[in-house]
């Protein structure tokens, strides 16, 4: 009894921090949420809030609310107290599905958004007005609901930002129209890239993205002819993707798994049924067949040629012998069929 009732008192003593930061009073940590530390980290977390917290203290520099349903983030939904020293906001799996003008207003020093794991279904063009100070935007596994790349060129038009995640959203494309000029990293791993076009790498030396580093582990890529622009240029230009060394191929079939960097041009080929420009191996195995079958045929004429008459002769004597079976075969029916035959066959 004695060493249940220490073993209580130790976790009593171990439970009385988080139960003195839910009960903390207005300017502490919210009642739906925990404070580590201190004030200054706020998380809120599988609270299943439908609604960010009213009561956050005023001195929150990292607020992240995570597993609630927010689904809408409605104007000035953050300042229902000022909180000025907002910095980073992580807002993951929240299943946020619509974010209105104005949504962020009264967080003027925010500086990192993180909208990642959730169901986007529309960005109004407003949404991240009054942030001016935002740097980094996180929107990985966002976009899978709906297509909102021209919604969110709007909505960052107005933006500085250094950083911009789009990973696993299932891209089969650069998103040019979301690459704001100062832009320095771009994150696009894990989506459905099997290459980058010449326009989409032109783009890319545009003047204001000419520093822009580029994420993209884990694409399907087609190491096929139409792969050779951004090949190229990726052997001119590896610093700017971070992870080129770890760049594979997915297909064709012979090159699934190959280290991409460690192909030569000649072998990126393609096939007709591919709808790309026939591979140089492919051309000269057409060519060597044709080459083949053309001799066959000549051989064979010359064979032809040379035994003309012997073959003249085979056929007048293969006429001879069906003549003659003809004319047997033609006698024995008059035989059988005269009646002065069958009858003395038949008299005794």
């Amino acid at each position: 009894a004695a060493g249940s009732g220490r073993w209580l008192s130790w976790l009593g003593l171990a439970l009385l921090p988080l139960a003195v930061s839910r009960a903390a009073a207005p300017g502490g940590c919210p009642s739906a949420c925990y404070c580590v530390a201190t004030p200054e980290l706020v998380q809120c977390r599988y609270e299943r809030l439908e609604e960010p917290p009213k009561e956050l203290p005023a001195t929150v520099h990292n607020l992240s609310i995570a597993g609630s349903n927010l689904s809408v983030l409605r104007p000035a939904a953050f300042a229902a107290r000022p909180l000025p020293d907002l910095r980073l906001l992580r807002l993951r799996h929240d299943n946020i599905q619509v974010i209105e003008d104005m949504a962020l207003q009264g967080l003027p020093a925010l500086r990192t958004l993180d909208l990642s794991h959730n169901p986007l279904l529309s960005v109004a063009a407003g949404a991240f007005a009054g942030v001016p100070l935002l740097r980094t935007l996180q929107l990985n596994q966002a976009l899978l609901a709906a297509p909102l790349e021209e919604q969110l060129a709007l909505a960052l038009r107005n933006l500085s930002l250094r950083r911009l995640e789009l990973a696993g959203n299932a891209l089969w494309a650069l998103p040019v129209s979301l690459l704001p000029a100062g832009l320095e990293e771009l994150d696009l791993r894990n989506n459905s890239l099997q290459r980058l076009t010449a326009a989409e790498l032109q783009t890319l030396e545009a003047p204001g993205l000419r520093g822009l580093r580029l994420m993209l582990g884990t694409n399907p890529l087609s190491c096929d002819c139409t792969l050779r622009p951004f090949f190229t240029w990726l052997h001119t230009a590896t610093t700017r993707v971070p992870d080129a060394h770890s760049l594979r191929c997915a297909g064709p079939p012979p090159l699934r798994g190959a280290t991409l960097l460690r192909l030569r041009p000649a072998g990126l080929v393609c096939t007709a049924a591919e709808g790309g420009e026939p591979g140089q191996l492919e051309t000269a195995s057409y060519v060597f067949f044709g080459i083949v079958l053309a001799l066959i045929g000549i051989v064979f004429l010359m064979v032809l040629y040379l035994n003309r008459r012997g073959i003249k002769r085979w056929l007048h004597n293969l006429r001879e012998a069906c003549r003659d079976q003809m004319e047997g075969y033609h006698y024995r029916y008059e035989q059988d069929a005269d009646p002065r035959c069958t009858s003395a066959i038949g008299t005794p």
